[in-house]
């Protein structure tokens, strides 16, 4: 397994956490010199707030960690691929990488609808690995929505 894969189980198992509490199962982990200074998953509904996304909450969690909001040199790795309002976060925060599992047909904005991180207007550009542990992190969302349809009283 590597590095990537590693970490991005970390990621899963923060997905796991929001699925138990009936969320959207989508993690994210920020890692910085093979640590952890981050992790968050799905809180919208819970939280009744609408920016309580997984990369949000590891965002906030690793500024607090450094005492920053610059996170340079620390990549972020999150189940699904980021959308227009964690994009912006990524890039205001200065995240060196972005790993995700999973594209989003719907919301993606790593190059899958349009590629935030990498826009050459913006002062900062992420690089990107996508589809690492792809299959699982694809499955996560795919099964929590079939049970959703499945049991009307989720």
């Amino acid at each position: 397994m590597d590095d990537h894969e590693l970490w991005m189980e970390e990621a899963i198992l923060e997905a796991r956490k929001a699925e138990a509490l009936r969320e959207v199962p989508i993690g994210a982990v920020i890692v910085k010199d093979g640590k952890i200074i981050g992790r968050g998953h799905n809180l919208r509904e819970t939280s009744l707030d609408p920016t309580a996304h997984a990369e949000m909450i590891a965002i906030r969690e690793a500024s607090e960690a450094l005492g920053a909001w610059r996170l340079l040199d620390c990549t972020l790795y999150v189940t699904l691929e980021p959308c227009p309002m964690c994009a912006g976060a990524i890039v205001q925060s200065r995240v060196k990488t972005v790993v995700y599992g999973t594209p989003d047909p719907k919301a993606g904005c790593a190059g899958t609808l349009m590629n935030l991180l990498q826009e050459d207007r913006f002062n900062h550009r992420a690089e990107l690995v996508p589809d690492v542990l792809r299959e699982r992190c694809a499955a996560l969302l795919t099964d929590f929505f079939r049970g959703l349809r499945g049991n009307k009283t989720l």
